[in-house]
C-alpha cells in the first residue's frame, strides 16, 4: 500500500501525550488513528516521529500511514479538510505528503527542535503557554552551560531512569536562551535525538544555573557524573513544543 506522511500540530494540553496507552484512550495517536480510520473507511495505523509527554505540544509533527486509498495525495486538500472538520480543536492538519514506501517518520528524521518558553514577571495570560518563573536569572550563566551541550556525547544526567533505550548518546547541534521582551525568554535546543524527559531536565538545571545555586563548573559535573539525581528537577511540560523536524529530502515523492 502507498505509504504517506501527515503533518500535523497539536496543543497538547488535553492529553497524555501522544502515544497510545493501555490505561487512557486520551491521547493524540488515539485520536488522530479514530478520525483517520473514520474519513478513509479503513483501518488506519500512524507511526509517529516521537513521544511527547503529557501537555506537551507541537507545532510541527509527523506521522506515516498506510491506506488502501491510492488517491490520498492526488486528492490531500479534501482529506485535509474532512480530517479537520472532525477532529478536536486543538489537533491540526497541515499537509499530507506522498513518501516511499519504506519511510518512517520516527528513523528517517535527521533532527528535532524543541523551544521552551519561561517568563519572569506574574502574567495570568501566559499561564497556559510558558512557565513563570520567580526571581532575576543570569542568562548569560545560562547560555555559557547551553552551550557546553554541545560538547556532550552522553545525557544520561538528563534522562528518565529505567527506560528501554539501548543509548543515552544524543548529538546536540543548538542549544540557546534568547529574550523575546523584557520578561519573556525562548530556550531552543536541537538534537539528532532525545532521551524521555531531557529537555524538561536540560531546562530545569539551566534555571538552577541562572539563579546561580550551582556553576557551571557544577553543571558540568553534573553531565560527567551520568546521574539524574544530581541534575534538576523537570520543569512542567506545559510550556514545552515540538517545532521542527528535519528529514532528508530523497523520502519524499512531492516536493511540497
Amino acid at each position: 500500500m502507498p505509504r504517506y506522511f501527515i503533518q500535523l500540530a497539536y496543543n497538547g494540553a488535553n492529553y497524555n501525550g501522544w502515544q497510545i496507552q493501555n490505561n487512557t484512550p486520551n491521547t493524540v495517536q488515539q485520536v488522530l488513528q479514530e478520525k483517520m480510520s473514520m474519513i478513509f473507511n479503513e483501518s488506519i495505523e500512524v507511526i509517529g516521529c516521537g513521544r511527547t509527554d503529557t501537555g506537551v505540544h507541537a507545532k510541527d509533527y509527523y506521522a506515516h500511514f498506510n491506506t488502501k486509498k491510492i488517491d490520498a495525495h492526488e486528492k490531500k486538500s479534501n482529506y485535509i479538510y474532512k480530517l479537520n472538520k472532525v477532529l478536536p480543536i486543538d489537533i491540526s492538519i497541515k499537509k499530507i505528503h506522498a513518501v516511499n514506501d519504506q519511510a518512517n517518520a520516527r528513523f528517517d528524521a535527521e533532527s528535532r527542535t524543541y523551544e521552551y518558553l519561561i517568563h519572569t514577571y506574574k502574567n495570568p495570560f501566559l499561564n497556559q503557554t510558558s512557565l513563570f518563573v520567580y526571581g532575576k536569572l543570569n542568562f548569560t550563566a545560562m547560555n555559557e552551560a547551553a552551550s557546553y551541550l554541545l560538547n556532550v556525547t552522553d545525557f544520561t544526567s538528563f534522562s528518565k531512569v529505567h527506560t528501554q533505550t539501548k543509548t543515552n548518546n544524543c548529538m546536540v547541534t543548538l542549544a540557546r536562551w534568547d529574550q523575546i521582551n523584557d520578561t519573556e525568554f525562548i530556550f531552543t535546543i536541537t538534537a539528532n535525538r532525545f532521551l524521555r524527559n531531557m529537555v524538561r531536565a536540560v531546562v530545569g538545571t539551566l534555571l538552577e544555573v541562572g539563579k546561580e545555586k550551582i556553576s557551571l563548573n557544577d553543571f558540568k559535573q553534573i553531565v560527567a557524573d551520568k546521574n539524574r539525581s544530581e541534575a534538576g528537577m523537570s520543569v512542567s511540560g506545559h510550556a514545552l513544543y515540538l517545532t521542527h523536524i528535519q528529514y532528508p529530502n530523497y523520502i519524499f515523492n512531492d516536493k511540497n
